[in-house]
């Protein structure tokens, strides 16, 4: 049974938010800041991932090898505005960076380690010798504080994979280390992609008014993101009408995601484990991420509009809630509402009706620090109901730049539902 106390934190983080957190955060797209050419003489194609919120990681060019340069260090991450968390991460970002590379090509990376325990990293579905797959104490000693180890092989594949530590991973996965490594083809693609989107899923357990994800939480998570972000503050994925999209979504997590995407059909393209041949595809509007693995799903943009994409486990598009709150739906609170107010002041009994109310209130309600309401987002048409995993696919006729964000759709005379009278 709640104690008072509980219940009180409980209906506070379900009711904390500000003005300021209602506001759209303005991220910088990622791919407008990297500077460095990914293809070379075996890759004709000039497409290249943007990672939403994130960035690639830089390399150099030493006698043929190309070599990378991963830090592992504590890292903090602003997930919307209002709050800001405490994570450990790669090169001052978690995920880490993108590291993306061309089938055949010999990379070489240097790891370093910044945490205050051991660490290794892993990388997840590369094939590879086995002195180099980064299971601490199985195929190489740990990488202890202070230290740097080198990895380097033969990239004998394409396709989007992915990196962690196998060392203490209960905590390390946890608090957010983990990147994509995608590997491109060395022939052109045919046909060729448009545009092409890396997606890291995550979910947290960060305790209302605290700053550090709960490594010890296996199953009531309260925090869902993209990137390690959540919205509204994950960036739009633009693309002009007709483009061909790839979205390359991986999965860390304690869960599976199926992530749904409105308005379009995509085909399921490939796993890590390889490309799936066109006879084995098949049209679906959600894919499901299971965890551990990384899904590809193709689709042509030839619906303009303001498309949502999102996890379609409700809870999952939802910020900090409070999950053992009482269910209140159709119940009369008058007089306890009345009792409670006793004990905190201006309080306001909520759920009664739903919870949609709540989104409006948190603009004038203050809670417990580095907390967010559990819905945040604002639309051309009013509160857009969803916080954690979803973002928006912004798909135009007529768009100057990819880097530039378009704004909200403009509805051609008579295409939007309307009230009857």
């Amino acid at each position: 049974m709640l104690t008072r106390r509980q219940m009180i934190v409980s209906a506070l983080t379900a009711l904390t938010g500000s003005a300021a957190w209602l506001k759209k955060a303005q991220a910088q797209s990622s791919h407008s800041a990297v500077s460095h050419h990914i293809s070379n003489s075996r890759n004709n194609s000039d497409t290249h991932v943007v990672t939403p919120n994130g960035s690639t990681l830089p390399f150099k060019m030493k006698n043929g090898v190309k070599e990378f340069h991963l830090i592992a260090e504590p890292v903090e991450r602003e997930f919307a505005p209002g709050m800001t968390v405490k994570c450990w991460g790669y090169n001052g970002q978690t995920p880490g960076p993108t590291i993306e590379a061309v089938e055949g090509d010999r990379v070489r990376i240097l790891v370093t380690n910044k945490l205050p325990e051991h660490t290794t990293i892993h990388w997840h579905g590369i094939f590879l010798p086995n002195g180099m797959d980064g299971v601490g104490g199985l195929n190489q000693p740990h990488i202890k504080p202070g230290e740097t180890y080198v990895y380097e092989f033969t990239l004998r594949q394409h396709g989007t994979f992915m990196y962690h530590p196998h060392a203490d991973e209960m905590v390390q996965l946890a608090v957010g280390m983990m990147g994509m490594f995608v590997v491109h083809p060395k022939e052109p693609e045919d046909p060729k992609v448009d545009r092409d989107f890396a997606i890291m899923l995550h979910e947290w357990a960060i305790h209302p008014g605290t700053y550090r994800p709960d490594p010890a939480i296996m199953l009531d998570f309260n925090i869902f993101s993209f990137n390690s972000k959540v919205f509204p503050a994950i960036d739009h994925l633009i693309v002009k009408t007709r483009d061909r999209v790839r979205i390359r979504i991986a999965n860390l997590s304690m869960d599976e995601h199926p992530i749904h995407i409105h308005g379009h059909a995509f085909r399921i393209t490939a796993t890590d484990g390889g490309k799936i041949p066109r006879a084995g595809q098949w049209p679906e509007t959600t894919v499901l991420v299971p965890v551990g693995a990384t899904r590809d799903v193709e689709f042509i943009a030839d619906a303009p509009g303001d498309w949502a994409l999102h996890c379609h486990k409700s809870h999952h598009t939802m910020n900090p809630m409070g999950h053992a709150l009482p269910n209140t739906l159709g119940v009369n609170q008058k007089g306890l509402e009345a009792k409670i107010r006793e004990l905190i002041p201006g309080y306001m009994a909520m759920g009664e009706k739903g919870m949609a109310a709540m989104q409006s209130m948190s603009q004038h309600m203050s809670g417990p620090q580095n907390t967010l309401p559990m819905m945040m987002g604002q639309g051309p048409f009013g509160n857009i109901e969803m916080g954690g995993m979803f973002t928006v696919v912004k798909v135009r006729d007529h768009l100057a730049s990819y880097d530039k964000d378009p704004g909200w759709y403009r509805h051609p005379t008579g295409t939007v539902a309307y009230r009857m009278t």
